[in-house]
């Protein structure tokens, strides 16, 4: 049985995208070449709650693809995946074609 984390608050779980490391000709391509730190969003949590109690919903939603800072987040393994969690005000943005 696979297992499924659902975030809590205003948390998000993230599957980081790796840039190909070659082109499709085969062409090796060096790792600074995309910078780009981005992930798709697996799961979101329900948010949080200000001072006077009004809820504050996460800003993304599951399917998004974000850029993510270059450091941060907590790294989960849920069965041979690994996914790291971020907390909705870490995300820099969101990626559109």
């Amino acid at each position: 049985m696979a297992k499924r984390l659902i975030p809590t608050l205003n948390r998000i779980l993230v599957e980081k995208i790796i840039p190909p490391s070659k082109t499709n000709s085969g062409i090796l391509l060096p790792e600074k070449t995309s910078q780009l730190n981005s992930g798709k969003v697996v799961a979101v949590g329900p948010g949080a709650h200000d001072k006077e109690g009004k809820h504050i919903p996460v800003s993304v939603k599951e399917g998004d693809t974000v850029l993510l800072p270059e450091y941060g987040g907590t790294e989960v393994k849920l069965g041979e995946k690994q996914y790291h969690l971020f907390r909705d005000e870490d995300v820099l943005g969101t990626l559109h074609d």
